[in-house]
């Protein structure tokens, strides 16, 4: 399932809002049931992320092959990488 332009603009509000440890995860899990959310720490993740935020870094994430990638592509995000940004994190 595609993530749509105005899903991008809710989920992309609610990170930047949201400047708590990992406050908007429950929030967007409950809000996008339909994509995989998985959390981690920025530092786990080697790949541009697709938005930044003061908090976090968002990844999208193609799950539609048999393995798991990193994508820029919201048409093809089947779920998203929430990775935690420490403070003062030049990633």
């Amino acid at each position: 399932m595609a993530l749509t332009a105005e899903e991008v603009i809710e989920i992309e509000r609610l990170l930047a809002a949201d400047g708590a440890e990992m406050g908007p995860f429950v929030e967007l899990r409950r809000r996008f049931p339909q994509l995989a959310w998985v959390r981690c720490e920025a530092s786990d993740v080697a790949d541009q992320p697709f938005r930044q935020f003061p908090c976090f870094d968002l990844h999208l994430i193609d799950g539609s092959d048999h393995c798991v990638r990193i994508t820029a592509d919201p048409s093809l995000a089947t779920g998203i990488v929430l990775a935690k940004r420490n403070v003062g994190d030049e990633h």
